[in-house]
C-alpha cells in the first residue's frame, strides 16, 4: 500500500551499539534531571496612601530617586489597581480574593470592631510557609486584632514587628480612639514585637524602625530557606510627621500639608533604597523579586495627589484605585519597560506562590491571576475583568468641599437603567477590557491638581449630583472626562449584568457594631480583647 501524502517515510533502522556499550549499560549512572533553580526570595513593600502623582516617574515635584531607579530598571506597572482603602487592599493582597467574598466590602476594620479577615481564609504567608519559606512581616497589619487568632503570627508569619490598627503617631506609636459607647477618647500604645507589646521604641520614627528591622531580618537570614518579607510602611498615611531635615528641600512648597507629605515620601524613598542596598550587601538580591505597591490612591486632604487622575482615596474613580507599583528583580526576562497589562492587587497571591514553587490548594476560589509572565515577559495579562467593588452601604466619610459636598447618593431622577439588570443606586464599579462602568455615588468626583506654590486648587466635577451611572473608555480616557454611557448602551448592559453576577455571588457585608470591651485602659495598649 502506498505512503499517504504528507506522511514522512519511516526512519532507517538504528545501528546496533558496540558490544562495550551494551556491557556497560547496567553500570551507567542515570542522567540527572535538570535541577530546579532555587526558589526566589520575595520582598513585598507596601506604601500607605501614596498617590499616583506623588512619584518622580509620574512627573511629581517630590523627589523619589531610589524608587524611580528601581522602577526604571525593572517593570513599571502602569495599569495596576488596588482598592480605594487600607483594609480592603490588604485583605485582597493576602487572600487573593475580592472583598465581596470575605464580607469586607464596606469601609475598613475600625479599632473597636470585633472583626478580622475570616479565619477560614488561607493567606499568602501560610501558602509560602508550606512552600518552605521563612515568613516575616514588618509594619502595618490593619486586618483585625480583636482575637489572638487574628494576629499576623497566627496567620502564617514566623515573626511580626509593627502595629495592628490603621494609623497612629509616627514617634509615640499611640493611637487615640473615641469609644462611642463609653463617650470617652482613649489613647494607648499600638506596637508589637511578635505578640508582645513593645514599649522600647518611643520617640523613634516608624519608617526608620521598620527599615532597620527589615534589614536585620535580611542580615540574619539563613539562606538555605528562601525569604518572604512583607514590609508594610506606615508612610505616607497621616498624621503628617517627618524629621525636619526631610522637609528642607521643599521649603518652596507653600502648602503646609504638601510640604510635610513631600518630606515623608522622600524619607520612604530613602528607606526602600536602604532595603535594596541590604539585599545586595548580604548576597540575596540576585535571587530576589521585589514588588512595590501603594495600598490605594492618595488622600488629597492630607497632602497626597493623584493628578491627572480623578478622585482620591475612598473613591472608585481612578485616583482612588489606580495604584503606583513596579517589580524590580534580576530574574525578570524583560527590564526597563512599562507594563500596560491589567493587574490587580489580588493577583500577587497566585503570582508569588507560583514563583515560589508552591500551590494554592486549600484556598477558597481565587479572584487573582498568576501575572508573572505578563510582567516578566510582556505577555498578555490573563486578567480581562476587574471588579473594583460593590458596597450597598457606602457613605463617604471625606466628602468634597464646595458644591458637591454630599456623603452619599442624593434622591435622583429616574434613569432608563432603573429596575433592569442591577441597582444603579449602589456604589459599584467594574472594569472589562478598556471599559469601566461606575454606578451610584463613587465618592468625591473632583480632579485635584498638585498644590501650587501658593494655594491648593481643584477642578470640580461637571456632573449633576443626582447622576448614577458612568461609562468610560479608560484606556483612552484615564482621566474619566468623557462619559460614553449614552453612546454605548450595549456595553452598559453587559457590564451591569456582570455587576449583578458578582452581587448575587457576594457574601453579606460584615460590619459589626463597636465593642466597648476594646477599651485598652487596663493594659495601656491596643490588642485582642476577646
Amino acid at each position: 500500500m502506498g505512503r499517504r501524502e504528507g506522511v514522512p517515510p519511516p526512519p532507517p533502522p538504528l545501528p546496533l551499539p558496540p558490544l562495550c556499550l551494551l556491557l556497560c549499560l547496567p553500570f551507567c549512572p542515570p542522567r540527572l534531571a535538570a535541577a530546579r533553580p532555587p526558589a526566589p526570595h520575595l520582598v513585598l513593600v507596601l506604601a500607605d496612601d501614596l498617590g499616583w502623582g506623588d512619584v518622580g516617574w509620574h512627573g511629581s515635584a517630590i523627589r523619589t530617586p531610589r524608587l524611580d531607579a528601581l522602577g526604571a530598571g525593572g517593570v513599571r506597572l502602569e495599569r495596576y489597581y488596588t482598592q480605594p482603602l487600607c483594609t480592603p487592599s490588604r485583605s485582597q493582597l493576602l487572600s487573593g480574593r475580592y472583598q465581596i467574598h470575605t464580607g469586607l466590602q464596606h469601609q475598613i476594620i475600625w479599632p473597636c470592631q470585633p472583626s478580622c479577615v475570616p479565619l477560614d481564609e488561607k493567606l499568602l504567608p501560610e501558602l509560602l510557609k508550606e512552600a518552605g519559606y521563612m515568613t516575616h512581616m514588618v509594619g502595618k497589619w490593619h486586618l483585625g486584632m480583636y482575637r489572638k487568632e487574628c494576629l499576623p503570627t497566627r496567620r502564617g508569619f514566623d515573626t511580626y514587628f509593627g502595629y495592628l490598627l490603621g494609623s497612629e503617631d509616627y514617634y509615640s506609636h499611640d493611637r487615640c480612639v473615641l469609644i462611642k459607647a463609653k463617650n470617652v477618647t482613649r489613647c494607648a500604645l499600638d506596637f508589637r514585637d511578635g505578640e508582645e507589646v513593645a514599649t522600647a521604641f518611643k520617640n523613634m520614627y516608624s519608617t526608620n524602625l521598620f527599615t532597620e528591622r527589615a534589614i536585620d531580618l535580611i542580615a540574619s537570614h539563613k539562606t538555605e530557606k528562601p525569604l518572604f518579607l512583607y514590609l508594610a510602611f506606615q508612610s505616607v498615611h497621616e498624621p503628617l510627621e517627618v524629621p525636619e531635615e526631610y522637609m528642607r528641600p521643599y521649603s518652596s512648597i507653600k502648602d503646609v500639608k504638601r510640604r510635610h507629605y513631600a518630606g515623608m515620601v522622600t524619607l520612604m524613598d530613602e528607606a526602600v533604597g536602604n532595603l535594596t542596598d541590604a539585599l545586595k550587601r548580604y548576597g540575596l538580591w540576585d535571587n530576589t523579586v521585589l514588588v512595590f505597591s501603594t495600598d490605594n490612591g492618595g488622600q488629597t486632604l492630607a497632602g497626597g495627589n493623584n493628578w491627572p487622575l480623578r478622585g482620591r482615596k475612598w473613591t472608585l474613580w481612578e485616583g482612588g484605585v489606580r495604584g503606583v507599583g513596579f517589580v524590580a528583580s534580576p530574574l525578570l526576562k524583560q527590564k526597563g519597560v512599562e507594563s500596560h497589562a491589567l493587574i490587580h492587587i489580588s493577583d500577587w497571591l497566585p503570582t508569588l506562590v507560583h514563583l515560589a514553587g508552591g500551590h494554592t490548594n486549600g484556598t477558597k476560589p481565587l479572584d487573582g491571576f498568576d501575572v508573572w509572565k505578563a510582567i516578566s515577559e510582556g505577555r498578555p495579562s490573563p486578567r480581562v475583568e476587574l471588579l473594583h467593588n460593590i458596597d450597598p452601604m457606602f457613605v463617604d466619610d471625606f466628602p468634597c468641599l464646595g458644591i458637591d459636598n454630599r456623603t452619599s447618593l442624593l434622591q435622583s431622577k429616574s434613569s432608563p437603567w432603573d429596575g433592569t439588570l442591577f441597582n444603579i443606586s449602589m456604589h459599584a464599579a467594574i472594569r472589562h477590557g478598556k471599559w469601566k462602568l461606575l454606578t451610584g455615588y463613587p465618592g468625591c468626583s473632583h480632579w485635584f491638581p498638585p498644590p501650587s506654590l501658593f494655594n491648593e486648587s481643584e477642578i470640580q466635577s461637571p456632573d449633576p449630583p443626582t447622576k448614577r451611572l458612568w461609562l468610560f473608555d479608560i484606556v483612552h480616557d484615564p482621566e474619566e472626562k468623557n462619559d460614553l454611557s449614552e453612546k454605548y448602551p450595549q456595553v452598559v448592559e453587559k457590564l451591569l449584568s456582570r455587576l449583578q453576577y458578582y452581587y448575587k455571588r457576594s457574601v453579606p457585608v460584615f460590619y459589626p457594631d463597636e465593642d466597648p470591651n476594646c477599651d485598652p485602659a487596663a493594659t495601656g495598649a491596643w490588642g485582642p480583647w476577646t
